[in-house]
């Protein structure tokens, strides 16, 4: 993304961010009057909107402002909406707290934390690889070579139960319990599907049908069209003026409104960041006009 946007800038409270890519290499700089602290890029975070951490004298921080490819240009980040710098210290970023720094690296990157606290950047891989959610799968990859694959073969993450499911993908996507026991309040928490999607009146936890890979394949790319997931539904709902006979595996009783499209209604769309990104609330439920948002 930086290579394909050399310069970006953006302005708030006073203060100018300069994001600047020269001949492979970016720096992020704020500035406030004659002053300005210049960091290099190191580590990017986001498939499609993108954060970056720094470390400074070392402390690290994520930047207060991120891109957002919605509209092609900057803006605050997601959660930082609150924060009125005083000094330009401040407004570089976010300083994160002590156990932020292996939480972030741990989610989106792989190798890059040990025995789940400890930082080993200099063994990180960029992205999530198949030894992330897999673990033992290089080991399984070598012994296929061998003949020995079935005796090393990792545990099929989809025998997991729907609960399961939404505790093992919320240790990055943020589960029911680390939400509830965090600080994300209101409509910041729309980006935790897991919490949500358990906190839906139909999630029971053992049913199948409503889980976090009924509807995604984790290893391939989130498909955005709505009405793709209409069969997902419909695998719960009957169709509406369908004869029993053929609703006889749906238990779920069918909307009186229509039968397609039906995320549009059910999971209402949330805009954050000042409009620049949304999400798809996936707390299933029965919206109504002017509705506040269900915490």
């Amino acid at each position: 993304m930086l290579s394909s946007h050399p310069r970006l800038t953006f302005e708030k409270n006073g203060y100018s961010y300069v994001i600047e890519t020269k001949n492979g290499q970016s720096t992020y700089s704020v500035t406030e009057g004659t002053r300005t602290i210049a960091l290099s890029i190191r580590w990017s975070f986001g498939n499609g909107a993108q954060t970056w951490v720094f470390e400074r004298d070392g402390v690290y921080y994520e930047s207060l402002v991120s891109y957002y490819p919605s509209v092609g240009r900057l803006g605050i980040t997601i959660g930082d909406s609150g924060i009125t710098p005083r000094t330009l210290e401040q407004a570089l970023g976010r300083r994160l707290a002590p156990n932020e720094p292996s939480a972030c690296f741990g989610c989106h990157a792989t190798g890059a934390v040990t025995d789940g606290q400890w930082l080993t950047l200099d063994s990180l891989e960029p992205g999530v690889t198949c030894e992330h959610c897999h673990a033992g799968a290089n080991s399984h990859m070598l012994a296929s070579l061998s003949g020995g694959a079935a005796e090393t073969a990792p545990p099929d993450l989809g025998k997991r139960s729907s609960e399961d499911l939404a505790d093992f993908c919320g240790q990055c996507h943020r589960s029911w319990e680390k939400v509830i026991r965090g600080p994300w309040r209101g409509e910041l928490n729309v980006r935790f599907q897991p919490y949500r999607l358990a906190s839906s009146k139909c999630f029971s936890g053992t049913d199948r049908r409503i889980s976090c890979i009924a509807c995604h394949d984790p290893h391939k790319d989130l498909i955005t069209d709505v009405s793709a997931y209409d069969l997902k539904c419909l695998a719960c709902h009957r169709l509406k003026g369908v004869a029993p006979a053929a609703n006889s595996r749906a238990t779920g009783a069918a909307c009186p409104v229509q039968n397609n499209n039906c995320t549009g209604c059910h999971m209402p769309e949330v805009k954050l960041a000042d409009g620049l990104a949304i999400f798809h609330d996936h707390r299933i439920r029965i919206v109504k006009p002017g509705m506040a948002y269900p915490d």
